[in-house]
């Protein structure tokens, strides 16, 4: 490794002293089996220390054998698991399959999304990792294991969402349904009231939502409408709706930046791939000069984190660019924030100036506590470990997966031992 590696947006210099890119899982296997302590690096949009490993192994997927096997009769498609969304989904598309959601970046890894429970929107849709049907990985001797969901049940849940804790994915299958078509429309300054009077309706008014707000006033200011075309909502969009107003240009979620470099909008019909996210694969969303944090509170309490939020809406805006609200269907996976419960998530995406930041996210944690809010596993937060593992009633089974497959911690980093271990586990 020449020099140190840092994540996409510069805020974490990885401390490992080697980076290995292999090109077979052959040679994957031997670096593992070699290996005293090593981490899997995706396309590094984590912005804490969940990827790093000090003094020991760096392991990127990019080199990987980047295939895409379609299996018509499953419907599921097996890819390699350094694959980005982007190409998957023009790949699938193009064989006229479709995932059934995608994150607001195609510019992220399959495993890396899936391995920390990263999601899109919209009330019927999981985050990301609920499509995963089967997944192989390199474990801490070398060799290859595969978890199947239609095989091996609880093992197989608790793995999942296994933030690179229990070996090196090298390849992932997932579900996939026929290809289809979505409309976008947004719509600009909701107020605050509406929100809170039809929240339900609001995000029931497409297959996905999202409100953008700076929480600089009692308003969302975009609301993105992903509809798909044919579907059980065929309703045209309305100039007026809830006091919002129908965007007759395309927007960017940051007021003053230039649409380009996001999916289209103004309801011309696209394939799905293009539309379900919010920037396009083929521009950089922006230069990284961000940091990002998000909380995933139970539906039912969204509201009131929503007001409570509302009550340090001038400390939050004062290091704030956007902050995006969406909803996540409930799923049964062991370590994703969705566990056993329908949640809206709450994302923030701050100005890179972390001390500032930090503070913020005290009292955004102390709003949010009452709620046991869940934060996203590669975004930053400041909760107490202790805390964090208080939220996750499987941790107990993942710790003992944990040692089924790993005993002596070779894929373990500080991250891990602090906010999944704690010291009596280690």
């Amino acid at each position: 490794m020449s020099g140190r590696q840092k994540n996409w947006a510069g805020n974490i210099t990885y401390g490992a002293a080697r980076l290995h890119r292999p090109g077979s899982v052959e040679r994957l296997q031997e670096v593992v089996a070699g290996s005293s302590g090593l981490r899997a690096l995706g396309t590094r949009h984590s912005f804490n220390a969940i990827a790093d490993c000090p003094g020991g192994d760096l392991v990127s997927l990019e080199n990987l054998p980047d295939s895409i096997d379609v299996d018509a009769e499953a419907r599921t498609v097996t890819v390699g698991a350094g694959v980005r969304y982007g190409e998957l989904s023009r790949r699938l598309h193009r064989e006229g399959y479709a995932l059934r959601n995608l994150g607001s970046l195609p510019h992220i890894s399959v495993a890396g999304a899936c391995a920390t429970a990263t999601h899109g929107s919209g009330d019927a849709n999981g985050n990301l990792a609920t499509a995963v049907a089967a997944i192989e990985m390199v474990t801490a001797d070398g060799e290859i294991a595969v978890l199947r969901r239609d095989r091996d049940g609880d093992r197989f849940r608790g793995a999942v969402v296994g933030l690179g804790a229990l070996g090196i994915v090298t390849r992932i299958t997932l579900d996939v349904v026929p290809a289809f078509d979505v409309r976008q429309h947004v719509y600009e300054n909701l107020p605050w009231g509406r929100l809170e009077d039809h929240f339900e309706e609001i995000f029931s008014a497409a297959y996905s939502v999202s409100l953008f707000t700076g929480w600089r006033g009692p308003r969302i200011d975009q609301v993105w409408l992903k509809r798909r075309v044919g579907g059980a909502d065929p309703r045209e969009a309305e100039p007026e709706w809830l006091g919002a107003t129908l965007a007759t240009t395309a927007l960017h979620p940051l007021p003053g930046m230039p649409a380009v470099n996001c999916t289209e909008q103004l309801g011309v019909p696209g394939p799905w791939y293009e539309r379900l996210p919010h920037f396009r694969l083929d521009f950089t969303p922006s230069s990284g000069e961000e940091l990002q944090s998000e909380y995933l509170v139970p539906r039912q309490d969204a509201l009131g984190a929503l007001r409570a939020l509302d009550r340090i809406r001038d400390s939050v805006a004062s290091v704030l660019q956007v902050s995006e609200i969406r909803t996540v269907a409930a799923d049964d996976l062991w370590m994703s924030p969705c566990y056993g419960q329908g949640a809206v998530a709450i994302h923030f995406t701050w100005e890179k100036d972390w001390p500032a930041v930090r503070q913020v996210l005290a009292l955004v944690e102390e709003q949010l506590e009452p709620f046991e809010a869940r934060p996203h596993w590669g975004k930053l937060f400041v909760m107490d470990p202790e805390r964090l593992r208080s939220l996750y009633e499987r941790l107990p089974d993942f710790q003992r997966l944990l040692g089924a497959y790993d005993p002596a911690g070779k894929f373990r980093n500080a991250f891990v031992n602090d906010h999944l271990l704690g010291e009596d586990h280690r």
